[in-house]
C-alpha cells in the first residue's frame, strides 16, 4: 500500500485513504457562479434582466415572423387613433343625392333603359372590400400600418443593429488592447498609430464616409439588402474607446502577482489574457458594451433619418421618429409615443442591467 509524501515529525498516511478526504473538500466557486450569486440579490439588476429578456424574447419572435410580420398591411384608417382615445366623430352628410321620382329619361339620355341591364350585372360580380379599423391599440400611421406591429418589427431592427455593432466594436477593441497592453514593444507601438489614426478622423465624418461607401461605392451590390452594412459601420468606427480602456487595464494587471504567479506554473500568453486578466476587468467591458448599445441605437436613428441606415423596406425606431416629425405637426402623437417609450424602456433596463453586473463581477467588491 502506497504512502502520502509526509513531513518529517508526521505520520504517513495511506494514497487510498487520503483520496476520500480531498474530495470532501469544499470547493471554491468560480468567478461567474459568484457573479451570478451576487446578481440574484440585486432587485433593480433582475428586473432589468426580465425586461431586457422580455425585448429580446420580442426580437426573437419578429425574427421568425411570429409576431410583427405583416407590420406593412393596411389595417386600419389613416391615422387612426389608439384604442383607449376612441374613434373620431365623423360628420354626417348634410344631403343626398336623389332622382327625382317618377322621370323618364330615355329622351335625354338614349343609353338609360339599358342601366337596369347593366347595373344587374355589375350586382353579380363579387368585390372584396377591405374593412379597415376606426382604431387601433396603439393607433395607425398615415397609411393605416398598425403602430404597433412596426415598434415591435422596429425593435427587432434597432436592438439587433445596437447589440450586433456593440459586440463587434467590443471584439475589435478588447483584442487588440489586450495584445496592446500585454505584449506591449512594437506591436503595441503599431496599435497604438492604428488607433490614432482613426481617432484622428471626425467621429461623423467616418461614419458617413463609410456609410457612403456601403450605399454608392463598389460594396453597394454586395450589401445591398439588410443591417449588415450599418452593423459593419458603427463597429468598425466604435472600437477605439474600448481599446484604450482595456489597454490600460492589460498593462495594469500584467504586472500583478496572479499573472506571475499564474506564468510561475505553466500559463500561456493566451491563458493569462484570457482567462486569468479578462475576467478582472470585464466589468470595464461590459460597462463599454452597454454604453456602446445605447450610442449605436442612437446612432442608427441618425442613420436612418438621414437615408443612410436600414433599407426603406425596413423599419426600425429611427425610420418610426423620422416619420412621426411630420405626423406630430398635424397632432398624431401615437407613432412618436410608442417608439419612444419602447426604445427608452429598453435602453433604461439594459443600463440598469449593466449597472448590475459590473458590480457583480469588479473583483474590488467581492
Amino acid at each position: 500500500m502506497s504512502a502520502v509524501p509526509r513531513l518529517p515529525g508526521t505520520l504517513a498516511v495511506p494514497a487510498e485513504a487520503a483520496t476520500p478526504v480531498l474530495a470532501r473538500l469544499p470547493r471554491s466557486p468560480g468567478v461567474w457562479a459568484q457573479a451570478w450569486a451576487r446578481l440574484r440579490k440585486d432587485r433593480v439588476g433582475m428586473v432589468s434582466l426580465w425586461v431586457v429578456a422580455v425585448f429580446l424574447l420580442l426580437v426573437l419572435l419578429a425574427q421568425f415572423g411570429v409576431i410583427g410580420a405583416q407590420w406593412q398591411a393596411e389595417v386600419g384608417e389613416p391615422f387612426a387613433p389608439p384604442t383607449f382615445v376612441g374613434a373620431p366623430q365623423k360628420v354626417a352628410e348634410v344631403a343626398q343625392a336623389k332622382a327625382p321620382p317618377n322621370v323618364d329619361l330615355s329622351d335625354v339620355d338614349p343609353l338609360a333603359p339599358r342601366y337596369a341591364e347593366w347595373q344587374a350585372r355589375a350586382d353579380k360580380v363579387k368585390t372584396v372590400v377591405a374593412v379597415r379599423s376606426p382604431t387601433l391599440p396603439f393607433g395607425g400611421d398615415r397609411i393605416g400600418r398598425d403602430v404597433l406591429a412596426k415598434t415591435i418589427k422596429g425593435a427587432q431592427v434597432s436592438i439587433l443593429v445596437g447589440i450586433a455593432a456593440a459586440l463587434l466594436a467590443t471584439l475589435i477593441g478588447t483584442i487588440l488592447g489586450a495584445v496592446a497592453g500585454y505584449f506591449g514593444g512594437k506591436l503595441g507601438d503599431f496599435l497604438e498609430w492604428v488607433y490614432n489614426v482613426f481617432t484622428s478622423v471626425p467621429y461623423i465624418l467616418l461614419i458617413f464616409a463609410l456609410a457612403a461607401v456601403f450605399k454608392s461605392g463598389p460594396l453597394a451590390k454586395t450589401f445591398a439588402n439588410g443591417i449588415t452594412p450599418v452593423v459593419i459601420i458603427l463597429g468598425a468606427v466604435g472600437w477605439t474607446g474600448i481599446y484604450r480602456l482595456v489597454r490600460a487595464e492589460y498593462i495594469k494587471h500584467r504586472s500583478r502577482e496572479y499573472v506571475r504567479a499564474a506564468e510561475a506554473i505553466g500559463a500561456g500568453h493566451l491563458a493569462c489574457m484570457f482567462g486569468h486578466i479578462l475576467p478582472n476587468i470585464s466589468h470595464v467591458v461590459l460597462v463599454q458594451l452597454s454604453l456602446h448599445v445605447v450610442a449605436f441605437i442612437k446612432a442608427e436613428v441618425i442613420l436612418s433619418f438621414l437615408g443612410l441606415g436600414v433599407p426603406i423596406d425596413m423599419v426600425s425606431w429611427g425610420t418610426m421618429l423620422s416619420e412621426a416629425q411630420t405626423e406630430l405637426v398635424l397632432g398624431k402623437w401615437w407613432q412618436l409615443t410608442a417608439a419612444t417609450v419602447f426604445m427608452a424602456t429598453f435602453v433604461t433596463a439594459f443600463a440598469l442591467l449593466t449597472d448590475a453586473l459590473r458590480d457583480a463581477m469588479d473583483p474590488k467588491l467581492r
